[in-house]
């Protein structure tokens, strides 16, 4: 997705960095789009361009999630359930995102209450 050229000038690389689709996101879209079938971790990552020292590591914890499966050497969409749920909020997220633009952290520290300034 495209910033417009104030929001590049005016962020640090480190926030520039973090926005965009996951690799999870990556993989789960890819999964997906072949809900009737299961893929070996290097058909994952070359499918998904995913580098190689992580594609472990997301799927790993794709599973502790049950968004994903995992038999032998293949793996495949998990429960329905948590998949709908996972889907869910990755597009409610992504929607109050278009309707209300994307947080900005720095604008919401600024407007953070601070504990120390209650008690």
């Amino acid at each position: 997705m495209p910033i417009d050229i104030e929001t590049f000038e005016s962020s640090p690389e480190h926030r520039l960095q973090n926005s965009g689709e996951t690799n999870a996101d990556r993989v789960m879209r890819f999964l997906g789009a072949h809900p009737d079938q299961a893929f070996t971790q290097s058909e994952i990552r070359d499918a998904t361009d995913v580098k190689a020292g992580s594609i472990s590591v997301v799927l790993s914890r794709l599973e502790d999630r049950g968004l994903v499966r995992h038999k032998g050497n293949y793996w495949a969409l998990g429960d329905a359930d948590d998949i709908a749920s996972y889907t869910g909020l990755s597009e409610s997220t992504r929607t109050a995102n278009d309707r209300f633009g994307e947080e900005d952290m720095d604008e919401w520290l600024e407007h953070a209450v601070d504990n120390e300034d209650t008690l």
